[in-house]
């Protein structure tokens, strides 16, 4: 079959809707690839789970992408990134999928961070399963071993995002809580990841509770641009990748939940269907 008419969407994958706001800053930057996201919202959220329910839970969600035509897959979730991500490129794609590619959210991050920072202490903010993984620490020590890194588990976030509470005198109460906390460990901090794609919704409640000096950095943007870097750095790889600028989303729960949740990540109307994995 002719590529440049088979459809290959780059598959973008997340346990829930946090994702979506690393797709639409890829759209943005890449409006001419066809995309397919899967959020698996059926058995979210994955940042409480084990490693190896997650690696089992992202590994299926992999394959489905792949048998839907994918050659690309984003984990556009900082938990499956953490737990699962590295068990499926070292193991899994050698034997199912040699000519595809699974890229997380992590590291085009991690590879950056250093630049921000003039004290040379960062902070992290992420899940309890994000936290709790180390992949953060890991990662940062590689590209800039001189960066100290401070990390805070916000457990309830992802729920007061995902319920629309987000105006309610207890999401102020966690959001102080969580950033005061971390900036308790270490005063000096000077740049902070959102070490989960669901926190740029909460980007500028966050921001009143930090000094002004202190960079934040979301995920969405950075991924996009890397994506961006990574197709022009792997032709094969980009020829593969169907170009007609279709978005297309799946979910494993009731599609009308989603599309009524999705719309607040991804600021459009939403017209999902429901997906057995």
């Amino acid at each position: 079959m002719n590529t440049k008419n088979k459809y290959s969407p780059i598959g973008i994958f997340d346990s829930g809707y946090g994702g979506l706001t690393v797709l639409k800053e890829i759209v943005k930057k890449l409006p001419q690839y066809d995309y397919l996201y899967l959020g698996d919202n059926a058995r979210a959220p994955y940042g409480s789970r084990s490693f190896e329910t997650v690696y089992e839970y992202t590994l299926q969600c992999v394959n489905y992408l792949f048998n839907q035509g994918c050659h690309l897959v984003i984990l556009a979730c900082n938990t499956a990134s953490a737990k699962a991500l590295r068990t499926i490129q070292q193991k899994n794609l050698p034997l199912i999928a040699p000519n595809k590619r699974v890229l997380g959210v992590i590291r085009p991050t991690t590879e950056l961070i250093g630049n921000f920072t003039k004290t040379n202490c960062v902070g992290v903010l992420g899940t309890a399963g994000t936290i709790s993984s180390g992949s953060y620490l890991v990662e940062i020590e590689k590209f800039f071993p001189n960066v100290n890194v401070y990390q805070q588990a916000c457990p309830m976030w992802v729920p007061l995002i995902e319920n629309n509470e987000l105006d309610s005198v207890g999401a102020d109460y966690f959001i102080k809580k969580y950033v005061g906390n971390l900036m308790q460990q270490q005063p000096t901090i000077d740049a902070i990841i959102l070490g989960c794609t669901h926190y740029p919704i909460i980007e500028q409640k966050i921001k009143q509770y930090l000094p002004e000096h202190v960079k934040l950095l979301s995920q969405g943007t950075i991924v996009a641009s890397s994506l961006n870097d990574y197709l022009q750095r792997h032709s094969q790889l980009e020829k593969n990748c169907s170009k007609k600028g279709l978005i297309q989303f799946c979910t494993t729960d009731l599609p009308q939940v989603f599309d009524k949740a999705a719309s607040i990540f991804f600021d459009t109307e939403i017209k999902s269907k429901r997906v057995e994995l």
